[in-house]
């Protein structure tokens, strides 16, 4: 099995896992805040998966959201449950989420969403398809014309080295999308349902997965940093280049 289609075997199971645990019922626990939640969904899919790639892939390196660790050649960034909040809410919008990375650079990433049913598949070297079928390459368009998704959380407004370069380009664009997953919303780029993908200080079991997807979708993934922040962006090339430079001129 290669790395795509083992990514794609190991995020629709531990997807499915997750669905079945929240149809059972679930413990809500709370991590720093009231919104940065988890529960035993996330704990057994990430479980699920470790298990997995340590048979099919003994000499990788692992990480995930919820604890998993372990070094390798190359490393798999696992998220279970991408979107908890949302999850335990019953708002459907989470999914489960896998990115092979090598010097944590992109090599593949798949993504399940569950309510929907779909499955994101692709990375540089593997053009991105969603339940099989390949995805439209990306064409280049400003941003007046797209839709941004993107999150800032409200206690950051004041901070202005956050809250300058991110509403530069959120005033730019023509609508914007706050839903609460960062690997659907990166998803919804690569596939064209949106057309700008923007976060800061990320972590990479939420940006690998996605920014495969992106990138297998002839789009752009770049992390930069500036005024103390990394931020993300991905999109079409047209897009970023417009979005990066609204944030680098502030």
């Amino acid at each position: 099995m290669d790395d795509s289609d083992l990514a794609a075997d190991l995020v629709r199971d531990a997807g499915t896992l997750a669905a079945k645990m929240l149809a059972d019922g679930l413990e809500t626990h709370y991590k720093t805040s009231v919104s940065d939640v988890v529960s035993a969904a996330d704990h057994a899919a990430e479980e699920r998966v470790l298990s997995r790639l340590i048979e099919h892939r003994p000499d990788d390196g692992v990480v995930g959201e919820e604890g998993a660790s372990r070094p390798g050649r190359r490393t798999w960034y696992i998220d279970p449950v991408d979107g908890t909040y949302n999850f335990l809410n019953q708002i459907p919008y989470w999914c489960s989420a896998i990115g092979l990375a090598q010097d944590e650079l992109p090599v593949v990433g798949a993504v399940y969403y569950p309510a929907m049913d779909e499955l994101w598949v692709g990375g540089p070297d593997r053009p991105t398809t969603r339940n099989a079928v390949p995805v439209p390459t990306l064409e280049d368009q400003p941003l007046e014309r797209i839709s941004v998704c993107t999150y800032l959380h409200p206690n950051r407004f004041d901070d202005a080295d956050m809250f300058e370069p991110w509403r530069a380009v959120i005033a730019a664009t023509a609508t914007i999308r706050m839903l609460g997953s960062a690997s659907i919303d990166l998803s919804g780029v690569a596939t064209g349902r949106s057309g700008l993908f923007l976060q800061k200080n990320l972590n990479l079991w939420d940006w690998l997965p996605g920014a495969a997807l992106v990138q297998g979708a002839g789009g752009v993934a770049e992390i930069f940093p500036h005024r103390g922040q990394s931020w993300n962006l991905a999109g079409s090339a047209q897009a970023v280049a417009e979005a990066k430079a609204l944030i680098l001129g502030c």
